[in-house]
């Protein structure tokens, strides 16, 4: 993505006019790569988010982003030492993608002391590395030893070292005709100008090279150099043609002709948190449950193979009518049959045309016992195909309900959303109790609430458990039930209190969820919707299945809005 040098360098001016002369009030690390420094303004609280892994980044956010109960031992430091300090100036050298905020603060017997914090912004490499008024290292998120680089090394009490500067030029300290005579000497095309101007993304390079053809070169380095001295940055989203972004500029992007959507934001805090934002959440959430998904993944392959082969095994049951046959023919047939005969052909009876029939026969028992096989053989089958159906049942109700768990993880926000579907598989057997560990009494969660356009009060499961909750206790027998036909998804309530509930809150509430099942990216999904009082649960049945009668089907585009 292009959070380039220039990118950076807008980024630097904007959080200095927000924040220059404020004052840290607190400090998160909800990730290890991952520190919110949150600033007391005159404007109120203002938090900037350092991102080091996975896009990384640094910009002024309004995101809410969940912390771990316990603080790390990196972000109590950094409590300890910039608690309350006073930011002065943020700087950056050269267009180059490190910040340095520098830091006015109190240390433990209340001298002033002036600290830094040095932001790299550089791929795998990205750092953040507070130093003291000497710049001499005080920690760092990633510590940097011998054994790793010989040249640059981060640790605590070593001095503090700039990353390698790139041999290119920095647009505010160069001529417009000096960089464009590089450029001239190294091809005059897009990869000429990325390899020339420090701080652009190869994006950027096109854009210039796709805006000098209606020009010239020296005219859009120009205009760039002006851009970026007097800090007139566009900040511009492109998004792909299904709708989601698919990159970031600091300049407007002209180059796609049409082909693809732009669209411009106030802010460069704005653009980067609706960039990242959607994606940053499911990225952090799947780490967060893999070993979740894991489990569940798991069991559901299990119970597919083990469905199968019952199946398989099944049908196998379906011929034992033709055992009994074989059984009543040997019966009655037993005076014809020779000690020692390998097998039998004998009238059929049962057919309508009395077919001969061949029956093999076992050389070393008698006829008789041959015949009592068969029977053994048939009431074994018969047996087998009444346990069979049952297994098959119970496992088919196993397997539903983990797709549903699969498919609630898929949609979970929030750790709180995690921490709820992991103790609801502990108290399913899925999930075992880490030994020593202290159950928590997490404050129950309530289900997500929406309001349909017309007033009524929609309220939507976020797990199993909660569906049996909402459902089974919390609705009122006249509220409306909704649930897509077929598919996993959550049970919805509208909350008629005492009302009659109109057609628009039903089909509102069954594109919610539409929205919140399986069928989210469907075009069309079948939502079944029925009263609560025609709802009920099936006893020893696992959490979030319930049956439903007299019901109605409608069929809507998934739409949370």
């Amino acid at each position: 993505m292009a959070f380039d040098g220039i990118m950076m360098t807008m980024v630097r001016r904007e959080m200095t006019d927000a924040l220059a002369g404020s004052r840290v009030n607190q400090i998160y690390q909800p990730a290890r790569d991952e520190l919110v420094f949150a600033f007391r303004t005159s404007e109120g609280t203002k938090k900037v988010l350092i991102r080091l892994s996975d896009s990384p980044r640094v910009h002024i956010s309004s995101c809410s982003i969940e912390n771990p109960p316990v603080p790390p031992m990196l972000c109590m430091l950094l409590r300890k030492r910039l608690g309350g300090a006073r930011l002065g100036e943020i700087t950056q050298p050269q267009n180059e993608r490190v910040l340095c905020l520098h830091f006015e603060a109190l240390n433990e017997i209340g001298d002033r002391e002036n600290l830094r914090l040095y932001i790299e912004i550089m791929g795998r490499y990205s750092n953040a590395v507070l130093t003291d008024g000497e710049d001499r290292v005080i920690d760092t998120v990633r510590r940097i030893d011998f054994s790793v680089s010989e040249e640059r090394v981060l640790l605590p009490k070593m001095p503090y070292e700039l990353p390698r500067m790139q041999d290119k030029l920095c647009i505010e300290e160069s001529e417009p005709a000096e960089i464009v005579s590089r450029i001239e000497d190294l091809g005059g095309d897009d990869r000429a100008v990325l390899n020339t101007i420090q701080g652009i993304s190869p994006m950027i390079a096109r854009e210039i090279c796709y805006r000098a053809e209606s020009t010239d070169m020296p005219t859009q380095i120009a205009a760039l150099k002006a851009a970026v001295e007097e800090g007139r940055g566009e900040p511009t989203l492109i998004y792909k043609a299904d709708g989601s972004p698919m990159d970031f500029a600091f300049m407007d992007i002209r180059q796609y002709e049409g082909a693809l959507t732009v669209k411009h934001f106030d802010t460069y805090g704005g653009l980067l948190d609706a960039f990242y934002s959607e994606r940053d959440r499911i990225a952090r959430m799947k780490a967060k449950s893999a070993d979740i998904g894991k489990v569940v993944g798991n069991g559901i392959d299990r119970l597919s193979r083990k469905i199968n082969l019952q199946k398989a095994d099944l049908k196998k049951c379906a011929d034992r009518e033709q055992l009994r046959i074989k059984g009543d023919l040997l019966q009655a047939n037993l005076y014809r049959i020779e000690r020692g005969a390998t097998s039998v052909t004998v009238e059929n009876f049962y057919a309508e045309d009395n077919a001969l029939i061949t029956i093999q026969l076992d050389p070393t028992i008698t006829p008789a016992m041959n015949a009592q096989r068969c029977y053994k053989e048939y009431n074994k089958a018969k047996t087998r195909e009444v346990m069979l159906t049952e297994q098959i049942k119970k496992a088919t109700e196993e397997l539903a309900y983990l797709e549903s768990v699969q498919e609630m993880l898929s949609r979970c926000e929030t750790e709180a959303e995690l921490s709820a579907i992991r103790e609801e598989l502990r108290e399913q057997g899925y999930l075992k109790a880490q030994k020593g560990s202290v159950k928590r009494k997490d404050k129950p969660l309530p289900p997500i609430e929406y309001t349909s356009s017309d007033g009524f009060r929609i309220l939507v499961g976020r797990n199993n458990k909660q569906n049996d909750q909402l459902t089974l206790h919390t609705a009122n027998k006249n509220d409306m039930w909704l649930h897509t036909k077929g598919i996993h998804g959550s049970h919805v309530i509208i909350v008629s209190d005492g009302r009659e509930i109109t057609e628009i809150a039903i089909r509102e509430a069954a594109q919610i969820a539409a929205a919140h099942s399986k069928g989210k990216d469907s075009a069309q999904v079948p939502v079944d919707y029925t009263r609560v009082k025609n709802v009920s649960k099936p006893n020893g049945a696992l959490p979030g299945k319930v049956i439903y009668v007299n019901y109605n089907t409608v069929y809507v585009k998934p739409d949370k809005k």
